[in-house]
């Protein structure tokens, strides 16, 4: 026996109906048609569903037993449907989701609050991850989309450049007032930053734009997130070197000053395995309608590919 859907549709509404016309448009299907599906359906069990006289339907003792269990199975049926539906266009599921500090500042969580009210049902997994982990994870699938450092020549990835950020100095208003601080006037200075073990690129980074200006930074103080390295500044424990959206964490007492050199400029991009474009594809088309709309005031903004 094969029961489809709408075999099992036809007979639960004929059930309630009792008429042949009302239930055929109900469905928006002939009478003879559904005559056809109800008369396949007896054959099917071997016994009479309706008792057929003019003018009169009426259930037999099997249809009357069939009847409320074949109006679970049809409800049920119809939940799957639309749940596999869901599950088609990515709004079921888990999104994992990797990032690193420089992401914080306000895309990441604008994207992720676009994205939950348009995709409730989809469960987003957000791990804070150096970029080199980040590709790791994507190749081995333990993660499905990322916001890395550019460039990326790993293979079996595709990259979409969204940002260009930099490094600006951050200092306390207290201590510093004159108009112009350039890096190499705080060589004597103590540092506080960002600890390797949170992500080591960001701090190469960080050393080689020192070391370019011709010294070694004193690192008395590390920390885990940006926030606590921008209050240990405002404190006055030391200066630093953060990425440029820790401006939009509006953390008073502190003052941002560029670093007039490209070798404090790196690019961002979104990065994920391609064989997993359908199950990042709601979530990246966020994140490009967002830079599109309105780029974060301290980040560049680079042509998206078209998918």
């Amino acid at each position: 026996m094969s029961l489809n859907f709408d075999t099992l549709r036809a007979f639960v509404v004929l059930s309630e109906e009792l008429n042949f016309g009302r239930t055929a448009k109900r469905l928006n299907i002939s009478q003879p048609a559904l005559t056809k599906q109800i008369k396949r359906l007896e054959e099917e069990i071997g016994g009479r569903l309706f008792e057929r006289t003019t003018g009169r339907v009426e259930l037999t003792s099997a249809g009357e037993a069939l009847r409320e269990r074949s109006r679970t199975l049809m409800y049920d049926a119809a939940a799957w449907e639309s749940f596999a539906r869901q599950a088609t266009r990515g709004e079921l599921g888990s999104l994992r989701i990797g990032f690193g500090i420089a992401t914080l500042g306000d895309l990441l969580p604008r994207a992720v609050i676009a994205f939950r009210k348009n995709f409730p049902n989809v469960m987003l997994e957000m791990h804070d991850l150096a970029s080199r982990t980040q590709i790791e994870g994507l190749l081995e699938g333990i993660l499905d989309l990322g916001f890395v450092r550019l460039p990326v020549t790993a293979s079996g990835l595709e990259v979409v450049p969204i940002l260009e950020e930099e490094l600006l100095i951050a200092v306390a208003h207290t201590r510093f007032t004159k108009t112009h601080i350039r890096l190499k006037d705080l060589r004597n200075e103590p540092f506080v930053l960002i600890a390797s073990s949170i992500s080591n690129t960001f701090r190469q980074h960080t050393l080689s734009v020192c070391s370019a200006a011709g010294f070694t930074p004193n690192v008395i103080q590390e920390a885990s997130e940006l926030f606590t390295v921008l209050n240990l500044v405002r404190a006055g424990l030391g200066v630093s070197l953060v990425p440029s959206t820790a401006r939009r964490m509006r953390v008073p007492g502190v003052r941002f000053v560029p670093l007039v050199t490209p070798a404090a400029k790196w690019k961002i991009g979104m990065a994920w395995r391609k064989d997993r474009w359908q199950r990042v594809r709601s979530f990246a088309e966020i994140v490009t309608a967002i830079v599109k709309a309105a780029p974060e005031p301290d980040a560049r903004v680079f042509p998206q590919r078209k998918s």
